[in-house]
């Protein structure tokens, strides 16, 4: 084992110092101070490692009891060590604890540890608090002894705290700064969007004119193309959002959140660290619903689980960017409010609002008696690690990428084909037909040709397969083309607007 440091760098900021020869005596394993955020005195960890694996034996490596064992635990130790052949004292002593949920455990041995405990007399949560109040009694000592505090000037942060954790004006901060997350999504990303709309519409048009017509000149432009660049227009709109959310997260303020939401949450069923799950919930919902692991209480853990899917994830950023778009004009109000983004954030808060609604019905239905607590500490003010930023947007652009892009290639192919072909018969009638109101319309041929394929992209494979729902879809003003795209919308969110694209481009 190596010790570890950590936040050197705050702590020299401080004027803390530490003795680690002191706690290498005391703890026989070598102590390393490190700054995480660079790479400041990473090869003195290298170092630390490499050496306590080349001189590491079974001696060195043995697990040790870190405070005296009462009698009753002593006594257990013994019984569940003989009982279940558990070689190591702290092992058995894990198991008198946490027996009742170790699902590893047969019939027998469960029957066998619950005999013990009610032999010795093992009470759970007594002898848990006594080995809490020895390791404290055992570790404060050596804090005394190694920790040189220096002049520590709170005084900033516990102001700051003060703002950010009050009942009223820190949930109206929360609401400005998420409200101008949402106003920099369009108002930032505008540029980049555009140059990437102009630079697939450009690849598209090129092939169009340098390759021979045909079915893969085809398949390349109005299927691959077309629903791949529907949905990469909108990496600069995700990027924003984390670029954001992951700078909040660095400074300091998200931890705040947590703690300013808690007793809210609790009115719901919910924890305040359910706070993190919904916020991670805006990314995505499986990342999420694994990080309700620190959520002790289980019906809160479960109630979090259930509800976090109904947070609007970065799947349905391209969707809502797209309705928004056809729905809401781009208008500013007040000099600096965007009608647009004012709508994005709208349609995240009626996500917000959902879970809460269904957290609260949670609550209701099922009931325990346990009660749960919020205990974390509120980490210090630091700046953001542009790395740490950088990587963490990047590892969202990626993931985008990579794994909707399969998604949406796919299925762009697949719809191209199904958008290009249909029964020969009713392809060729809907020509016709095209040809005919055309020459009474005096259409010229581009419109023509537009006319041409709309109607047989209605008499497809893909049309009938849409008109055949449109009946259930109509009474909320969709038509068959969107049935079409909320089909191809269960493979994944974001292949909604890749389906539409290549809709339009097939027409």
């Amino acid at each position: 084992m190596v010790m570890v440091l950590s936040m050197s760098d705050l702590a020299m900021r401080d004027g803390i110092l530490f003795n680690t020869k002191e706690l290498e005596q005391t703890f026989k394993v070598p102590v390393v101070e490190l700054n995480g955020r660079t790479s400041d005195r990473l090869y003195m960890l290298k170092d630390a490692l490499e050496h306590v694996i080349a001189t590491a034996t079974t001696s060195t490596l043995e697990r040790k009891m870190f405070y005296k064992p009462s009698d009753v635990e002593l006594q257990t130790i013994q019984r569940v060590s003989n009982a279940l052949n558990v070689k190591n004292d702290y092992h058995a002593l894990l198991l008198a604890h946490h027996h009742q949920w170790l699902r590893h455990l047969n019939q027998e041995e469960h029957f066998a540890l619950n005999q013990i405990t009610k032999d010795t007399g093992f009470e759970d949560l007594k002898l848990q608090i006594f080995e809490t109040m020895q390791r404290y009694n055992r570790f404060t000592p050596v804090v005394q002894r190694v920790l040189q505090a220096g002049k520590v000037n709170h005084e900033w942060t516990e102001w700051a705290d003060r703002i950010l954790t009050h009942r009223f004006w820190g949930v109206i901060i929360f609401f400005t700064l998420l409200g101008m997350v949402f106003q920099a999504i369009y108002a930032w990303a505008t540029l980049p969007m555009d140059w990437i709309e102009g630079s697939f519409g450009y690849l598209s048009s090129t092939l169009k004119a340098n390759l021979p017509a045909g079915w893969f000149t085809s398949l390349l432009t109005e299927g691959v193309i077309a629903g791949l660049g529907g949905v990469l227009v909108f990496i600069p709109q995700i990027a924003i959002l984390f670029l954001l959310i992951s700078l909040l997260e660095e400074v300091g303020y998200m931890s705040r959140a947590v703690f300013l939401f808690d007793q809210l949450m609790q009115r719901f069923g919910l924890n305040g660290r359910s706070i993190v799950a919904l916020v991670s919930g805006g990314a995505c919902a499986i990342p999420a619903i694994m990080s309700t692991r620190t959520i002790s209480n289980w019906k809160e853990r479960l109630i979090t689980i259930m509800v976090t899917p109904l947070i609007s994830c970065s799947a349905r950023i391209p969707v809502y960017t797209v309705l928004i778009g056809f729905v809401v004009p781009p208008i500013t109000v007040l000099g600096i409010l965007n009608i647009q983004g004012l709508a994005f954030m709208g349609l995240y808060l009626l996500g917000i609002g959902s879970a809460l609604l269904s957290a609260l019905v949670f609550k209701l239905l099922l009931r325990i008696d346990e009660q749960s607590f919020l205990m974390l500490e509120l980490p210090e003010y630091k700046m953001p690690s542009v790395k740490n930023i950088f990587l963490t947007v990047w590892e969202k652009i990626y993931s985008f990428i990579t794994e909707a892009g399969k998604i949406i290639l796919l299925i762009s192919i697949a719809l191209w084909f199904l958008a290009s072909f249909g029964l020969p018969r009713q392809m060729e009638l809907a020509k016709q037909e095209a040809i005919t109101l055309a020459a009474a319309k005096s259409l010229d041929e581009q419109a023509t040709n537009q006319l041409v394929a709309a109607k047989q992209m209605e008499a497809s494979f893909a049309g009938q397969v849409g008109k055949a729902i449109e009946p259930l879809i109509k009474p909320l003003g969709f038509d068959w083309k969107i049935g079409i795209a909320l089909i191809t919308s269960f493979a994944a969110r974001e292949v909604f607007v890749g389906t539409m694209a290549t809709i339009q481009h097939r027409q």
